[in-house]
């Protein structure tokens, strides 16, 4: 490809790949309506990105990686995993700000608006339960691409449920839901947050949809929720109060604030 043909995102493989990685990756490619750009034996990504994308999601033996010019990032349950750990322990509830604002438990319905990199939706996943549900909503194909991936071969282990990633817009999805379709309804929205230090969550910041979360589609969730819709927030910004949200009580020493707000039908 050279620069008039460049394209912001493809599919490629690692530089030495076998025939089942490349059908693999040729056929995601097809799936997600993305350019697939064969590897020449141990090639570089650098030089790739240079001449033919923008990013690479990148298929390898055993992970899938979004590369662009300053990164690269591939699933990892991260403090979610140690959160899981956390619960199997014993210290449900006060333990979890997620499961204890959102009052989580076993047989639960959650519907994750903003996947991101997939972590509140891997400790609903346990909370819930082999009888739950979790679906997470991801509207940028990058990010939606590695992380489902990487939610497809996670070892949920026989206590959780699995969560189904779905690439969409959240808004546009809730519209199309009936209402009272889940028990909660969750959001994480790219506000105001303090810099981070972590790749993944640089990467995150740099792919994901920064639209903010508008009190339509607040109301929107209101009506698919059975009893809570949840807002995770920043302590240093108005995010919830923008949308007419009290923090509710939590530690003083985390940077993240929680909002919630009852399912149109409890009231």
């Amino acid at each position: 490809m050279n620069e008039r043909s460049r394209v912001p995102l493809a599919v490629t493989t690692s530089g030495k790949p076998e025939e089942s990685l490349v059908k693999r990756a040729r056929e995601s490619a097809r799936t997600w309506n993305l350019p697939y750009i064969p590897r020449r034996k141990k090639e570089p990504i650098g030089p790739m990105l240079e001449s033919s994308a923008d990013a690479l999601i990148v298929f390898e033996r055993e992970s899938v990686t979004l590369w662009d010019h300053e990164g690269s990032f591939s699933f990892n349950p991260g403090m979610a995993h140690l959160r899981r750990l956390r619960i199997l322990s014993g210290q449900v509830g006060g333990d979890d700000a997620l499961v204890r604002v959102a009052e989580l438990r076993a047989g639960d319905h959650l519907l994750d608006c903003t996947l991101g990199l997939g972590q509140d939706a891997l400790v609903a996943a346990l909370v819930a339960g082999p009888t739950g549900k979790v679906v997470g909503l991801e509207k940028s194909l990058a990010l939606y691409a590695v992380v489902s991936e990487g939610l497809a071969a996670y070892d949920y282990g026989p206590q959780s449920c699995r969560v189904e990633a779905v690439h969409a817009d959240s808004h546009t999805y809730l519209r199309s839901l009936p209402s009272g379709s889940f028990d909660v309804v969750l959001f994480d929205p790219m506000f105001e947050k303090p810099k981070k230090s972590q790749p993944a969550f640089e990467m995150l910041r740099r792919f994901a949809e920064h639209a903010p979360l508008t009190p339509e589609t607040l109301e929107e969730a209101r009506r698919v929720a059975r009893r809570w819709v949840v807002v995770k927030g920043s302590k240093y910004s108005d995010d919830l109060k923008k949308l007419g949200l009290e923090a509710e009580p939590g530690s003083r020493y985390t940077s993240m604030i929680w909002g919630r707000v009852p399912a149109v039908s409890s009231g």
